[in-house]
């Protein structure tokens, strides 16, 4: 080990970290501070990369769970000779910037995945190393080891407070996902003061608790640092937890220790103190010509690495072509053979949800990176899936047994597809509440991810308001790039997993019922095309409508059964029923489209079980068949009725 220049590198580090937040005026030099020699161990001594192939497929990856910190990284980045100027360091947290205030996914080569809600990292670690541990079961043959890498990450005090970090850390011990080491900055420091106004736990036997291996040692000390690697690599069975006693901000003469450096700006006078303490030259973003010496030769070693690993690789498509091509499609998330969806007989009365596990399964048939599970719903939800289980003894399994951790299940499959696999999660509608933060971090990834999410209205009935979906949907609907799709029948449901399996740029939640549906009858021959627009015709009226009549999922039904009642009455032919799955990529379709479904003259009426919150882009509020207060308990017809979400008086509605 080398331990002038790792000394170096640090230095380094520090120098910019405190430079780019003053530069900034904004930003957390704290951690960059505290932390620079296991960034300059990581980095310039004991990870696996390639600055110039930074998507290679073994590389070892590194979570900066602690995203406040951002400079950390980005600072190691520079150094190591990823795609990051010293220009684009300087431009730190500035509009337009590949240095944004936390790190952001596909922002930066060598940026991992997003991070900044705390915790999170952790969790994607633990699903970046499932999908390592799968992946290498998969490829691996005894001739070759393809997959063979590490995942580390770089956690503080907030990130271990997090309940997602729990949840996911308990999984991991569970899964025994020996690749995977955490580096806990235990700085004793949060942004209010010391860790013990909130935080007095022993974190070392909580995670002996979860099946982890946990060691201790000094942040400063880089031999130490080796050592502490080398043990816990020697433990293949268990995740490592390294709890590393540091101070935050160290070289910070005044604020050193305390709170005040966790994110603020030093300032110039203290800055100009720490530079002469720490040996620093006058002048901004100084770095050291050694570090910069250190990783042009680190690179040189590490391209010799990769173009190993690049041989192997080759010889192993050779060897294993029918594994090459699995692997290609898993990775592109592509299908290796037709996908053969199942089909529904009209009239056939059929939950969305149970519809959805046949579709599931044809499409893991067909999708070799389809990987998944629920969060010990997978009876209810409809998920179960061929393959096996994944699990500590067995690492080939595609599905995957969470346990009730709803917002550690989403974190994990975020981490899994950021590693290149399809995962797919799954819990009750009203418990997307539990997982919102990583379904929000999933849409801003652009990643896909699929959230089966079933017994989606208040036709459930007898678990009553708190496992009834009231305002769900509509929260759902609010965040950016989530595709939401609700079915209203068997053969759409069908189709709404296609579309979630062709879409690569965003997560996809399906909202399915419990209860039967009948599949019906539908005029436009080309609804399944026209579906991917959001909506479609489902019963057309015999003359330009007067008014249409939009619905989602199980109230498409109720439609039908109301103009049936109209009809039967004599009123107008003037009614059309449309059932719109996705009200965003509907209203996000050319205007001539919207036209053709719901004309600009015909008045409009909405039927959804469901808060209105929305539905007045298309309708207006006295138009609005609707749930805007919290179910009761009881049979799901009888509480459907009792909040007046009848055939009958949607049929009111349609007449005036």
């Amino acid at each position: 080990m080398d331990t002038k220049s790792l000394d170096k590198i640090a230095l380094s580090v520090r120098s910019l970290a405190m430079d780019a937040v003053q530069e900034a005026n904004s930003g957390h030099p704290g951690l960059p501070l505290g932390c620079a020699e296991l960034g300059a161990f990581l980095y310039g001594e004991a990870m696996k990369f390639d600055p110039t192939a930074p998507a290679w497929l073994d590389r070892d990856r590194f979570v900066l769970s602690a995203g406040h910190g951002s400079m950390f990284i980005y600072s190691l980045l520079h150094l190591a000779g990823y795609a990051l100027s010293l220009e684009d360091v300087k431009r730190f947290r500035k509009l337009g910037s590949p240095c944004a205030g936390h790190p952001e996914y596909g922002m930066v080569p060598g940026v991992e995945t997003t991070t900044g809600p705390l915790g999170q990292g952790v969790a994607n670690a633990v699903g970046m190393a499932v999908a390592e541990a799968m992946l290498a079961a998969r490829f691996n043959t005894a001739k070759r080891r393809i997959f063979d890498h590490y995942t580390y990450v770089l956690a503080g005090d907030g990130c271990l407070m997090e309940g997602v970090s729990a949840e996911a850390s308990s999984l991991a011990g569970h899964l025994g996902l020996g690749k995977l080491v955490v580096f806990y900055d235990s700085n004793r420091i949060t942004i209010d003061g010391g860790t013990g106004l909130a935080f007095g736990e022993d974190v070392g036997k909580r995670y002996e608790a979860y099946g982890w291996k946990v060691l201790e040692g000094d942040m400063y000390d880089l031999p130490g640092l080796g050592k502490l690697l080398a043990e816990a690599k020697a433990d293949t069975a268990r995740p490592k937890l390294v709890i590393l006693r540091s101070t935050i901000g160290k070289g910070a003469p005044t604020k050193q220790g305390t709170a005040g450096v966790h994110g603020a700006p030093l300032g110039p006078e203290e800055i100009a103190k720490a530079k002469a303490g720490l040996g620093i030259p006058e002048g901004k973003f100084w770095v050291a010509p050694e570090a910069y010496a250190h990783f042009e030769k680190r690179r040189a070693g590490l391209a010799a690495v990769r173009a190993a690993w690049e041989s192997e690789f080759a010889a192993w498509k050779r060897e294993e072509p029918a594994l090459a091509a699995e692997l290609e499609a898993l990775l592109a998330g592509k299908a290796t053979k037709p996908l053969d969806l199942p089909a529904f007989p009209k009239g056939e009365k059929i939950a969305t949800r149970n519809a959805s596990g046949k579709a599931l399964n044809a499409v893991a048939a067909a999708f070799p990176g389809l990987v998944g599970g629920s969060a010990d719903l997978t009876g209810p939800n409809v998920t179960q899936i061929p393959g096996g289980v994944f699990s500590a003894a067995d690492h080939k399994g595609r599905m995957v047994h969470f346990g009730v951790r709803e917002h550690g299940m989403a974190a994990i499959a975020n981490g899994m597809a950021l590693h290149g696999l399809s995962p797919f999660v799954a819990t009750f509608l009203s418990f997307v509440d539990y997982l919102r933060p990583s379904l929000r971090l999933a849409a801003l990834m652009k990643l896909p991810v699929v959230y089966v999410m079933t017994h989606d209205s208040v036709f459930i009935g007898e678990d009553g308001p708190t496992h009834q979906p009231i305002e769900q949907i509509a929260s759902v609907r609010a965040i950016p790039n989530v595709l939401l799709l609700r079915p209203a029948d068997a053969e759409e449901t069908v189709v709404a997993w296609r579309m979630a399996m062709e879409r690569r740029d965003g997560p996809t939640v399906l909202c399915l019922s419990r209860q039967n549906l009948a599949v019906f009858e539908k005029d436009d021959p080309e609804w399944a095309l026209t579906m991917a627009l959001g909506a479609y015709v489902v019963k057309n009226s015999s003359s330009m409508p007067e008014t249409v009549v939009v619905a989602t999922g199980s109230e498409v039904g109720l439609a039908l059964q109301a103009l049936d009642l109209v009809r039967k009455e004599g009123a107008c032919d003037g009614v059309r029923v449309v059932s719109m799955p996705s009200r965003e990529l509907f209203l996000a379709a050319p205007a001539p489209v919207r036209e053709a479904i719901i004309p600009a003259s015909a008045r409009v009426i909405v039927a959804e079980a469901g808060v209105s919150m929305g539905w007045e882009r298309l309708a207006k509020s006295e138009d609005i068949l609707s749930i805007d207060r919290f179910g009761e308990s009881g049979p799901g017809d009888e509480v459907a009725k009792h909040l007046g979400l009848t055939a009958e008086r949607l049929a009111a509605m349609i007449k005036g």
